[in-house]
């Protein structure tokens, strides 16, 4: 839109559809999204509008909630679901406080996606082997590319916690600071946005696939909650002596209950399996445990004040919108309903049947279909939409024949 239309207020209006396009650009049959495709309202939040400041010509960019022309907000709006969570807990007077791990990989260009990925090549004119996790200088023949990142961060307003080289090749992770699930959403989408855009710029490539890499750990975008009165800001999960609340075992509760029928909401393409299936830390399970990397929900070492949950299931590949409303759903459902948590695990341990997850795409969509559970916290319309563009997508994935196969199978009998 052009800036004079944007200050004058001119209503962008989009068709309902295209919040359920899929990442082929289709679309499913339209009695998922009303069969008269009609329009919705863009409209932008005041608190997002951003000046981009690595686009020489002058640009903005507006976050925007997707309303019916009613005014009232779509149901297949994925940041309109997170919005009703969050109300939700309001009503209870208390307010989610979440913060996320969100890992990348930085490449050279790939214009064959039919070849592997390749770190680029570093200022010393050498490509980097995979042994620079956690190094302090890991980053040096990146560094025009980190340093245009952290001055777009500042001017956008996006403050971070900690930057590090990850264990994967050309691997990282930011860590943004925790604070109100909307505004990390919106924070987590536009720190994504301005990655690749930043990389472009550089020749580079920035991929937030799931598993981009074979055997080499996988991206995640781990999700830390916690719960605070409204008013006082007392986090609920400690009590005055600095022990777990019930809240707290309600919440891990709830978070058990939901992850299997939310799987394909926190592992939303075929490659996000790749990611799971493989762990390097990446846990499948629903198990929890206090500072266990192997359980699905960790419990950080940390302060009584800053008792947390962390959600490790999440790929990088998620939708944070989605995935912190999904996240927070499930933990409010435990709360409601008390709902108590298996035993915590420690050390190496076998997970059991009824806290496993899916481990493949159509698994996880046939579970997330049949589930009562997710249509009563995110509504009929939206679950079995998402269910219809994710099938479309894991169509297209299986008309296609892998490297893999014809390597491998050309030669049987």
């Amino acid at each position: 839109m052009t800036a004079e239309g944007f200050l004058e207020g001119r209503r962008l209006q989009m068709a309902r559809g295209v919040l359920l396009q899929c990442i082929m650009g289709g679309y499913p049959p339209a009695r998922f999204y009303g069969s008269d495709d009609g329009d919705l309202a863009l409209v932008p939040d005041p608190a997002h509008i951003h000046r981009l400041p690595w686009s020489k010509q002058p640009r903005a960019f507006a976050i925007c909630d997707a309303d019916e022309l009613t005014g009232e907000s779509s149901s297949l709006s994925t940041r309109g679901q997170l919005k009703a969570i969050i109300a939700r807990y309001a009503a209870l007077g208390l307010a989610p406080v979440v913060a996320t791990e969100l890992e990348f990989f930085v490449f050279a260009p790939n214009t064959d996606p039919t070849q592997p990925f390749q770190p680029p090549l570093g200022l010393d004119g050498r490509r980097e082997d995979g042994c620079s996790a956690f190094s302090v200088s890991s980053n040096n023949g990146l560094r025009p590319f980190f340093s245009e990142v952290y001055e777009c961060m500042a001017a956008l307003g996006l403050p971070r916690d900690t930057f590090m080289h990850e264990m994967g090749v050309s691997q990282f992770e930011i860590n943004l600071l925790h604070g109100d699930p909307l505004l990390l959403a919106d924070q987590t989408f536009l720190f994504k946005h301005l990655l690749k855009e930043v990389a472009l710029k550089h020749g580079l490539t920035v991929v937030c696939m799931a598993k981009p890499l074979a055997h080499t750990p996988g991206s995640s975008m781990h999700i830390h909650q916690s719960i605070v009165e409204i008013g006082s800001g007392r986090n609920v999960f400690s009590d005055k002596a600095g022990e777990p609340t019930a809240t707290f075992r309600h919440f891990i509760g709830g978070q058990q209950a939901g992850m299997a029928d939310f799987t394909a909401l926190f592992a939303p393409n075929v490659n996000s399996y790749q990611r799971l299936c493989h762990p390097f830390a990446s846990p499948n399970n629903a198990c929890w445990s206090h500072d266990n990397r192997a359980a699905g929900l960790r419990i950080p070492a940390s302060s009584p004040a800053a008792r947390r949950v962390e959600n490790r299931l999440p790929g990088a590949d998620a939708n944070p919108y989605l995935a912190i409303a999904a996240s927070l759903a499930a933990g409010l459902y435990g709360i409601e309903n008390e709902l108590e948590p298996s035993a915590a695990i420690q050390g190496e341990f076998e997970v059991p049947d009824n806290l496993s997850l899916p481990c493949t795409l159509h698994a996880a969509l046939e579970r997330l279909k049949r589930s009562q559970l997710a249509k009563e916290l995110f509504g009929k319309e939206f679950i079995e939409g998402y269910v219809a563009s994710k099938t479309l997508e894991l169509t297209s994935f299986f008309d296609e024949i892998t490297p893999w196969e014809r390597r491998v199978l050309a030669a049987q009998a």
